[in-house]
Parts: structure tokens; C-alpha cells; sequence
């Protein structure tokens, strides 16, 4: 009857011991890429369900100068001469996931023997950023609502041009952040010259050919295919190493 009883008591131990592992693995979430410091933490206005979303090891953000130093930086929220015109950013950087930096530089590579390049005007951008537009611009077709997110806030969109070997821009339908109808892929009007037509869809041609999707309301905006699988962010550009 003794060992009948402590056959029950040692089985019973093991199962608490087990389910209680199991609860305590649940509880853990690794966020891949960043500090503790520097996760997000919801605000009212934005709900960040990061446990849904797949992290992937070595995707952090990393600064596309140090993939490629040829591509050259416009950042525009890092200077007045923006929409909003006021400073956004303090530093110019362009940061993005590290498979979407990788396959940004295969498209200057690709454009080099043209005698061609990329500027870059806008990569990651803070959710506290992605704010201050939607209050002045609440226009979906241009800017993110932040109650959804931005796919710049997740390091997977690029906004940029073509620039020749002297870094001269290419002619585009429209200056970068011009929120008419003439910016649009699709668009028809007389007012946009063959050339910037034609400039435009090789932008689109280099970049589709790399995996990028193109916006339909924007010639200069791309995102990454994968870009639902990275957590919005709201970290400063100076506070990524």
C-alpha cells in the first residue's frame, strides 16, 4: 500500500511540474533585435499585438550605409524641406530590416552599369513620427493612420528616387511627398512628360525585379513583400546602433 502511494504521489508531482513549465513557457516572448528598453509599450491610440507576429533571427534594423555606401541619403524628415517642413528626425539615417537593406543594394547594384543610382528619402520611421503626419495630413492614401501602422514604422518601406553618375535626380512625374494625383502610377494627365513617365517605371522595373511592391498612390514609395511579418516600432533613429 506505501509504494501503491507514493507510485500516485510521484506521478501527480510530475504532471504539476510539467503543466507548470508549459504556463511558464507561454509567458516568455523573445523580441528579436532589440534591448529591453527599447520595446514598445501600447498607447492609447495604437495596439501592438507583437506576440502574433513572427520575429526572425537576424532581422533587425541595420543602417543601408553600411550595406552599401554607394547609395546616397536624401532624408528628408532629418531637414525642414518636407511636407510639414520641420525637422523630424535628428540624425539622417536610413535603417531598414536587414533582408530589405540586402535586396535594396542588389537594385543599386543592378543600376550602376546604367550609370544610374538611388537616393533615399525616407526608410524607418518612428510610430511617434507616423503621429505628427496623420494629424497634419489624416489621409490614408498618403499617410498612415497610426492607429494601424505604417509599414515604415515596421523598417519595410523605402521611399526614394533615381539619380544619374553625377548624383543628379532623374525627372519623376513629381517632386517626392507631392500629394496630388499626378504622383500616382496610374496617372493619365497630359502635364507629365514621356521621360518622367518612363523614368518612373524603371524605377518600378529595378525594384519590382528585387521584390519590392510598389504603392500605387506614390511612384517614390516601395514596400518590402514581407513587411506584415516585422512588429511596428517607435524607437529613435540615434537610439538603433
Amino acid at each position: 500500500m506505501k509504494t501503491h502511494y507514493l507510485f500516485l504521489f510521484s506521478v501527480t508531482l510530475g504532471l504539476l511540474l510539467t503543466l507548470g513549465s508549459g504556463q511558464r513557457a507561454q509567458s516568455v516572448r523573445i523580441v528579436d533585435g532589440l534591448k529591453s528598453a527599447e520595446i514598445l509599450r501600447p498607447s492609447p491610440s495604437v495596439v501592438v499585438q507583437t506576440p502574433d507576429i513572427p520575429q526572425f533571427e537576424g532581422e533587425q534594423l541595420v543602417d543601408i550605409q553600411m550595406i552599401n555606401p554607394d547609395i546616397t541619403l536624401d532624408i528628408r524628415y532629418a531637414t525642414a524641406n518636407n511636407f510639414l517642413n520641420v525637422q523630424l528626425y535628428s540624425v539622417p539615417r536610413c535603417l531598414l530590416r536587414t533582408s530589405v537593406a540586402h535586396k535594396l543594394s542588389r537594385v543599386q547594384e543592378q543600376l550602376q552599369p546604367m550609370g544610374l543610382g538611388l537616393k533615399v528619402f525616407d526608410c524607418y520611421r518612428p510610430l511617434s513620427v507616423t503621429r505628427k503626419m496623420w494629424e497634419a495630413l489624416p489621409d490614408p492614401r498618403y499617410v498612415a493612420n497610426p492607429a494601424r501602422g505604417s509599414r515604415h514604422n515596421r523598417g519595410a518601406a523605402v521611399d526614394l528616387t533615381l539619380i544619374d553618375s553625377m548624383g543628379n535626380e532623374l525627372e519623376m512625374p513629381t517632386e517626392f511627398d507631392d500629394f496630388t494625383d499626378r504622383a500616382a502610377r496610374d496617372y493619365q494627365g497630359t502635364d507629365v512628360s514621356n521621360q518622367a513617365r518612363q523614368n518612373s517605371q524603371l524605377l518600378e522595373r529595378v525594384m519590382t525585379q528585387q521584390g519590392f511592391i510598389p504603392l500605387i498612390t506614390e511612384w517614390w514609395h516601395f514596400d518590402a513583400e514581407n513587411w506584415q511579418d516585422y512588429p511596428l516600432l517607435d524607437i529613435s533613429l540615434e537610439a538603433i546602433e
